[in-house]
């Protein structure tokens, strides 16, 4: 026993598990592949190992993702880089899919924020900035394009305090910036690097380092036109910003900041270096019981955080992402599945690569493995060995946007429903059935694009062409109490349909509009959520 406990310290000890979040067009998926590629886990960004054909990125693997250029769905990776096991957990950044992403961020130890130099804090950012800091786990913040005309640096570091509430400390300086930018200061380990090369950011980049203080005779030389602007900008952040402080940024009140660009790899090498020196390994969990579920002398545990269908559609596959909490996973392993109380062999265990995918025999603390499910895991799912705890469950976001399928128009139902419950199950939509229309069927989601991946993903997965017609209803409450039907009567702002397990829910077109609907019926509240089953 002392020897696995070891074991397990020793594997966890080299994990870093981190989100990238970002607002869209940030450069997020770009900083993923570079991030793979300085692993070795590609050749060449946007092209994996053995897909001589693909220049897709890695991340964005589904077929809508390639058209449009953005990420849809939320996936994982891993690398190795430094003796270390990276997992990267790769968020969608268009608000639409924020419920995928702040499971995904439940699942991870901190999380890398990614800043356009030009744009600043952005909105989505802010959000996603917010869901980090509910769980306190540990911010490092790389801004991006650096390579191209941006904003000046201090103005960044004073709105990232501003607008978020948090300390930023660089831990490098740039040289230059726009198509003068050519490298970075590094003020921990006070060396210059200067950078060249990189076919736009395919291939590794050349670098030259020189360490010293930034008066170094050889130093100034090496910063040439460049010297001027770089040492009045750090002059100014020497004498007057915040002190780097390790403690301060593992409680998540602190943020180290880099710069760089992902499209030239400029600036990603010393990022990545302090990165994995300063992330938290995978960390205790707290389970529903107030019980702490430590990584190494605990056994097996973990949490379903994440369920994608069709992955590989030669085989019409469903694939449970458990994130592994607790001791040593192997291939085979009885464990016990919380919400049912049964056990489970887990076999056909996979390392997830975006889209592909190969057997892992063995995996630990901080790793993310896929399992094959027929269609018994959910969301929020707990499995543990030892049977007796449940990690929290993850929640579910309220619809907004509420959409009715026209049966009428929909040759194949049988293929149409299939699809809308395996996709429901990944909780990429909401299903409703409605009693006034004899059982139709209303498609709640948080944000519109997410009908647009729908009926994509049911054209291209399912060979169902969809119909749908908007529905001008916002929000979406589940009564608790003595609720009764009748009590809700006839209203065109208002609706009573029932979920997946037939709990009544109210979407209407404001909050307002249900709270008269109630008015008199006392001990009745409205919930956000669906109440716990």
């Amino acid at each position: 026993m002392e020897e696995l406990e070891r074991e397990i310290r020793r594997e966890v000890a080299r994990r870093r598990t981190f989100a990238i979040i970002s607002h869209p067009d940030a450069g997020k998926t770009t900083l993923t592949e570079k991030i793979l590629l300085f692993g070795g886990a590609v050749r060449e960004a946007g092209a994996v190992r053995a897909q001589k054909a693909s220049k897709h990125a890695t991340s964005d693997w589904l077929e809508i993702e390639k058209q449009r250029g953005i990420s849809v769905s939320s996936s994982v990776m891993h690398a190795d880089y430094a003796n270390m096991r990276i997992n990267i957990l790769d968020t969608p950044g268009h608000r639409d899919f924020s419920e995928d992403t702040y499971r995904t961020l439940i699942a991870a130890d901190s999380a890398v924020m990614l800043i356009d130099s030009a744009k600043g804090v952005e909105t989505q950012t802010r959000r996603l900035f917010e869901v980090c800091r509910m769980r306190g786990i540990p911010i490092f913040t790389f801004i991006n394009k650096m390579d191209r005309h941006g904003r000046d640096p201090l103005d960044l570091l004073s709105e990232i305090e501003d607008v978020l509430g948090i300390e930023s400390v660089p831990l490098n300086w740039p040289v230059g910036v726009g198509k003068e930018f050519r490298g970075t200061y590094d003020r921990l380990d006070r060396r210059l690097d200067i950078f060249s090369g990189g076919n736009h950011g395919t291939m590794l980049v050349d670098s030259e380092s020189i360490s010293g203080e930034p008066e170094d005779e050889a130093i100034q030389a090496a910063l040439g036109s460049a010297a001027e602007m770089f040492m009045d900008g750090l002059g100014l952040l020497e004498g007057a910003g915040t002190e780097f402080d390790p403690e301060r940024v593992r409680a998540g009140k602190q943020t180290p900041v880099f710069f760089g660009s992902a499209l030239t790899n400029f600036g990603l090498k010393p990022f990545l270096d302090h990165f994995v020196e300063l992330a938290p390994p995978p960390l205790a969990r707290l389970a529903v019981d107030t019980r702490i579920i430590e990584p190494a002398t605990s056994a097996f545990s973990g949490f379903v955080f994440k369920i994608q269908a069709n992955m590989d559609p030669g085989h019409r596959d469903r694939i449970a992402f458990i994130r592994i909490c607790s001791g040593k996973f192997e291939q085979g392993v009885n464990a016990v599945h919380r919400r049912t109380s049964k056990t489970m062999r887990l076999t056909k265990s996979t390392l997830l690569m975006g889209r592909g995918r190969e057997s892992v025999e063995v995996a630990y603390p901080g790793d993310v493995v896929g399992l094959f499910d027929p269609g018994f895991l959910q969301i929020g799912d707990t499995l543990c060995t030892s049977g007796d705890f449940d990690f929290p469950e993850l929640p579910t976001f309220a619809p907004e946007h509420f959409m009715r399928v026209e049966l009428g128009l929909v040759t194949k139902r049988k293929a149409l429903q299939k699809g809308l419950d395996q996709l429901a199950h990944e909780g990429a939509i909401q299903i409703f059935s409605d009693p006034d229309g004899a059982g139709a069927t209303i498609l709640g989601a948080v944000g519109p694009l997410q009908f647009d991946v729908l009926k994509h993903r049911l054209a291209s997965e399912y060979k169902v062409e969809l119909r749908l017609s908007q529905l001008t209803f916002s929000v979406a409450r589940w009564p608790t109490g003595d609720f009764k039907p009748e009590m809700v009567g006839h209203s065109r702002l208002s609706k009573l349909v029932y979920d997946h397990v037939g709990r009544p829910v109210l979407i209407s077109q404001g909050v307002n509009f249900l709270e008269r609907l109630l008015e008199g019926h006392e001990g009745i509240t409205l919930a956000e959520t669906p109440p716990t089953t």
